[in-house]
């Protein structure tokens, strides 16, 4: 009679593939990218020549206040600094072109790139604004360190940017870039109502990022690491969660590439991955225990939660693109409207740049 053992077994090993490739991650969690030495070394020292540079611009501002009246209207105008983390390319930079026309002298922009992917370079005005990047990766500390990093290079790029908006390369303008920058730029805390300011000199306007503290997983969240590792220097009552793009007044973005005592806890290598987003973590936690009334506690970017999967949001399709839609994402329970929007798939550029004059930019 004829064997056909080997033929089924390998059959059966042939039809196991599909499975392994399914199933593997759950039994074999990948391997997150560690920071290395000279990588970190190399961040300390971005960040310390920032820093210092920061603190010298800061130092002469004071002084030439003291000796000089000088008259408000003739100083210049303070710039919004765009900082986009990115893995893949910007296929929105057409629609973002449209948004910073005309506004050249109050905007910069900065891009990391992770350099491990192959991206294609968009021109315009993104053309020669990439900095020195790492390889990052999604609920690693890389992320992080990346958006330190952006903050430390537009920092010690220009002494006038004043917010630091970072932003996902999947993110849309919700609004023209005039309605933004006068909305962020006309609401100020006064000194009478920021008595706790973090420096001498009282935060001017507050930073956009979310802070909570009632997340149903915080728990498990916060001992991701392992139990009770953040102790001592983030207690559980202390820890926040929140999203990873924010906007950021030029204090905090100092605050936050100058500490060094929660970096290095929230660097410390996940133990349960489906629980660690560093970058949603970091941030809000930092900022609510440094200063808690220089944050608004609530982002100016609109993410649909409904319906996701793996921990990333609804991802909008171009079916799903109309002024309705538009409208309807700018709509938040604070006084200020949502500026930006993600998550958006590619094919949704062409739709986008059709609403663009009509629907985004007319405000």
């Amino acid at each position: 009679m004829f064997n056909n053992t080997p033929f089924v077994f390998s059959f059966a090993l042939l039809l196991s593939f599909p499975l392994l490739f399914l199933f593997a991650p759950r039994f074999f969690p990948p391997k997150h990218v560690q920071i290395s030495l000279p990588d970190e070394l190399d961040d300390l020292a971005l960040f310390r020549r920032a820093t210092l540079a920061t603190l010298h611009i800061n130092t002469d501002n004071h002084h030439s206040r003291l000796g000089t009246t000088t008259k408000s209207s003739s100083l210049p105008k303070p710039k919004i600094a765009f900082l986009f983390l990115t893995n893949s390319d910007l296929q929105f930079a057409p629609l973002w072109e449209l948004f910073f026309a005309n506004h050249s002298t109050l905007y910069n922009i900065y891009i990391h790139a992770d350099p491990s992917v192959k991206i294609s370079p968009p021109g315009g005005v993104f053309q020669g604004h990439f900095i020195s990047s790492k390889k990052t990766q999604r609920g690693s500390p890389t992320l992080i360190s990346a958006a330190r990093r952006l903050l430390a290079t537009a920092l010690l790029d220009d002494p006038l940017n004043s917010y630091f908006a970072v932003i996902s390369q999947h993110c849309i303008p919700l609004h023209s870039f005039d309605f933004m920058y006068n909305s962020l730029f006309t609401k100020p805390v006064t000194e009478s109502t920021r008595p706790n300011s973090v420096s001498t000199q009282s935060l001017i306007y507050r930073s956009f990022i979310e802070i909570l503290s009632d997340e149903p997983q915080l728990w498990g969240r916060y001992n991701a690491r392992g139990e009770n590792v953040m102790l001592p220097e983030v207690p559980f009552h202390r820890f926040r969660v929140g999203s990873q793009f924010f906007i950021l007044n030029r204090e905090h973005a100092l605050l936050v590439i100058k500490d060094r005592r929660l970096w290095r806890k929230f660097r410390l290598p996940c133990l349960n991955i489906h629980s660690c987003y560093p970058e949603e973590h970091y941030f809000p936690t930092l900022l609510s225990m440094e200063d808690p009334e220089g944050s608004t506690h609530y982002t100016l970017t609109r993410v649909n939660w409904t319906g996701s999967t793996g921990g990333h949001p609804h991802t909008y399709q171009s079916v799903e693109v109309s002024p309705e839609l538009i409208r309807k994402l700018r709509v938040s329970n604070s006084t200020y409207s949502f500026m930006f929007a993600r998550k958006f798939s590619p094919d949704c550029l062409k739709t986008l740049l059709h609403l663009a004059e009509k629907v985004i930019f007319r405000d």
